[in-house]
């Protein structure tokens, strides 16, 4: 793979943090979300045939760390492009490409993402959303929780779980459920995490569906529910580097600029040193980070799956460090709003938590790569 980014990946990463600069930290999501539809940053991962750029998730990823990093990154990328693009794309027949991807790719449509449980959590095996056919629709009953931007979403990708015909046993499947679909609810989650995206629990009670709200192949089971959950981790990874960036880059202003016994406070090898030790956390995050995007763009799931878990690993335990870190050498500034840092320590405790926990990556690791016997 390749170690240094093209020229037109950095041409990609220059234009975007000029449009993240022009909106930066107070910025009104509508109107970014807007601008950078408009300048083809959103579909940039999706098809050319269908209104995209016909680029992948190394594209994307770009988009949102550079967003990130410039203080107003967009949350529902790693969710409507990225995930549920992604996965129709892959998966979806001619209609319903037809029906969304031109739509996600210029922003006028997006689309939520539902898997989290009350009970399961993201744990596929245990997910207790059912589906089965009644004539030619299909029925979706149970519940969803921790879900993004189901209220500015046209519909919300549901993971499901049907019986497979040849075993019994129940095995995930995609289905595109309107917002207004019958039986269909929401209530928003009370967080203490203040973000433009709200969250939600959902409630399906009998929620009937076309045929045709089925992406793919009714059989396809966990294919087609990691060919999503890939590039979220991927694009989590960009949120929580982009994020890290930020906070970083306030604290070396700050570092640069405030003197205390005319020396600035950068000089001290006690702030320098932990600042330059974050910077290359998320350097070294990021090349993880493409790695996984680069083996994902190139149709390798399986090196994709732990480039990714890994990728969003590095990540996360760097954007916390570097969040903590930057609050620290401000001091009681770091707390003011005015720096706009003392939410990010909240937000950054995110990419630690969703949309796996750090743990979970960490057994996955040391089973599917080392070798290890589960404990569980």
């Amino acid at each position: 793979m390749p170690t240094i980014e093209t020229d037109e990946h950095k041409s990609l990463r220059e234009a975007v943090a000029a449009l993240g600069k022009r909106h930066g930290r107070d910025f009104i999501r509508e109107q970014l979300w807007s601008e950078a539809a408009k300048l083809g940053y959103l579909g940039v991962n999706l098809p050319e045939e269908y209104g995209g750029g016909g680029g992948g998730i190394a594209e994307l990823s770009i988009v949102l760390e550079e967003l990130g990093a410039a203080g107003c990154p967009l949350l529902m990328m790693v969710v409507s492009p990225a995930i549920c693009g992604t996965v129709i794309a892959r998966f979806g027949t001619e209609a319903q490409k037809q029906e969304w991807l031109p739509a996600l790719a210029d922003g006028t449509r997006t689309m939520a993402f539902g898997i989290t449980e009350p009970d399961a959590g993201s744990n596929s095996h245990r997910i207790t959303t059912t589906a089965h056919r009644d004539g030619a629709d299909w029925l979706l009953t149970g519940r969803k929780v921790f879900i993004s931007g189901v209220d500015i979403a046209d519909a919300t990708l549901i993971v499901g779980r049907t019986e497979d015909s040849r075993t019994g046993r129940l095995k995930p499947c995609l289905f595109i459920v309107p917002r207004d679909a019958a039986g269909f609810t929401r209530r928003q989650m009370d967080m203490e995490l203040q973000a433009a995206e709200k969250q939600f629990e959902l409630t399906l009670d009998d929620v009937r569906l076309p045929g045709e709200a089925l992406v793919g192949d009714e059989d396809a089971g966990l294919l087609q529910l990691f060919a999503g959950l890939n590039p979220e981790r991927i694009m989590t990874a960009a949120f929580a580097i982009g994020m890290g960036r930020y906070a970083l880059s306030q604290a070396i202003t700050y570092a640069r600029d405030r003197t205390v016994w005319n020396t600035p406070i950068g000089a001290h090898q006690a702030i320098a040193h932990p600042l330059a030790q974050a910077h290359i956390d998320l350097e070294l995050a990021r090349l993880m980070m493409q790695k996984a995007a680069h083996l994902y763009d190139a149709g390798d799931d399986v090196a994709a799956g732990e480039a990714a878990n890994m990728a969003k690993y590095a990540a996360g335990e760097a954007c916390v460090k570097a969040v903590d870190q930057a609050v620290h050498t401000l001091g009681g500034n770091g707390l003011t709003r005015e720096f706009g840092l003392a939410s990010l320590i909240t937000a950054a405790r995110v990419a630690r938590i969703a949309p796996v926990s750090r743990e979970m990556i960490l057994n996955y690791v040391s089973h599917q790569t080392l070798g290890l016997p589960k404990s569980y």
